[in-house]
């Protein structure tokens, strides 16, 4: 019996409404391999293929390692390619994450943001993809279900376009958006058929044409082929912009491109922030609004390619500017995100105050009440000139010796 994916507004769980939208884009290749909270993903995957609603490839594998690695073998002949992991997954293909960019082999794989162990811990944070951050994929970060669905189908128009020809990461807070079940406007396969054309690989293994991928290289050459990978990725900028702009022309909606802002035109204190704890940001930001504070919101929706020159046009008037990163950059004393908007500053010639705050590892709950202390410090530092160092936020000081 041959299935069909249904399109429309339904009430579906996060996790199905990203495989609903992988396999939207006719995928030639699937891979997986199951482990917590990604696992509900690929098992509607695979109950696709068996319904026949997709004609897709689907591979059982031994570990998250072979995952990705029969992707690159998949998309080096010539398929388009998916996959999904989280967490401990994600840091048992590190290998071959930089194996995929360096090739220039692009695929799209759902991340479903998880901390690393140890200890172990099940629950959301950054971790685990910016761990990868140097590995030469595009990392876009989603703030809600309906923007993930969206995002998928925009991730392989940018990785498949020739001028870029790089894998894709989309990143989404594990069981805060993949777990929750809300009302997500489920994509229609001709509508996206027209707004994603069919995968033509810039290079492919062809008998007729015979070529390696992922040689030995000596010095000679090695640092070239890196610089490769950043000049795509930066051309990646433009290519993010224009299939946020054209999405937008065919479905409707728009959820900014490298970044969003909300409310930062005339705000003298700016909060930054990725993934699912923008909504939480946005309600607090229309709260202090109605009482007269100040505040806007920066969202940043591409970590890589980074958008310094977006941030820093944003942020320029600003007095204050508080980061609020779900990892830490150990060793720092603050997250990634912190850490490059203070480096794209260093020569911009803008002198506004970045503060950091490492906020919500392992799942540790962000309430409105937290974020309105970082807003009162830094109204602190704008009022009485009062200097606060990046710090973590809401420890347990009992557990601290």
């Amino acid at each position: 019996m041959t299935g069909k994916l249904k399109s429309g507004r339904q009430v579906v769980e996060g996790s199905y409404a990203v495989a609903h939208a992988a396999a939207i884009c006719r995928p030639d290749v699937i891979s997986a391999y199951p482990i917590t909270p990604q696992t509900h993903i690929v098992e509607d995957l695979s109950q696709f293929v068996a319904d026949g609603a997709i004609d897709s490839k689907y591979i059982n594998v031994e570990s998250e390692f072979s995952a990705l690695s029969a992707l690159v073998g998949a998309s080096a002949a010539g398929a388009r390619t998916y996959s999904a992991t989280t967490s401990q997954g994600l840091a048992l293909m590190h290998e071959v994450v930089f194996n995929m960019a360096g090739m220039r082999l692009p695929a799209v794989m759902t991340i479903v943001n998880r901390s690393m162990s140890a200890p172990i811990n099940i629950w959301n944070d950054h971790q685990d993809s910016m761990a990868e951050r140097d590995s030469g994929w595009i990392q876009l970060y989603v703030e809600d279900v309906q923007e993930l669905v969206d995002t998928t189908v925009q991730a392989y128009l940018i990785g498949e376009d020739p001028e870029v020809s790089l894998p894709v990461m989309v990143c989404m807070d594990g069981f805060i958006l993949s777990h929750v079940f809300e009302p997500v406007d489920l994509l229609d396969q001709k509508a996206v058929d027209e707004f994603l054309p069919p995968f033509k690989p810039v290079r492919t293994l062809d008998p007729e044409d015979p070529k390696s991928f992922g040689m030995f290289v000596d010095p000679e050459y090695y640092m070239d082929f890196r610089y490769l990978v950043e000049q795509a990725i930066d051309r990646s900028r433009s290519k993010i912009q224009d299939a946020a702009r054209r999405f937008e022309s065919a479905f409707g909606r728009y959820y900014g491109d490298l970044i969003d802002t909300y409310h930062t035109d005339d705000a003298e204190i700016i909060l930054v922030a990725m993934g699912s704890l923008v909504g939480t940001l946005r309600d607090v930001v229309d709260d202090l609004r109605s009482k007269g504070v100040p505040v806007g919101l920066l969202k940043v929706r591409a970590f890589r390619p980074f958008p310094a020159d977006e941030i820093a046009e944003a942020i320029a008037g600003a007095k204050v500017v508080c980061v609020l990163d779900k990892n830490i950059s150990l060793g720092t004393g603050e997250g990634a995100v912190c850490t490059e908007i203070k480096a794209s500053l260093y020569n911009s010639g803008i002198r506004v105050p970045v503060i950091g705050f490492v906020i919500g590892l392992g799942g540790r709950d962000i309430s409105v009440g937290t974020v309105q202390r970082i807003v009162s410090k830094a109204e602190d530092v704008i009022k009485h000139g009062i200097k606060v160092e990046s710090e973590f936020v809401d420890l347990k000081h009992s557990l601290v010796s």
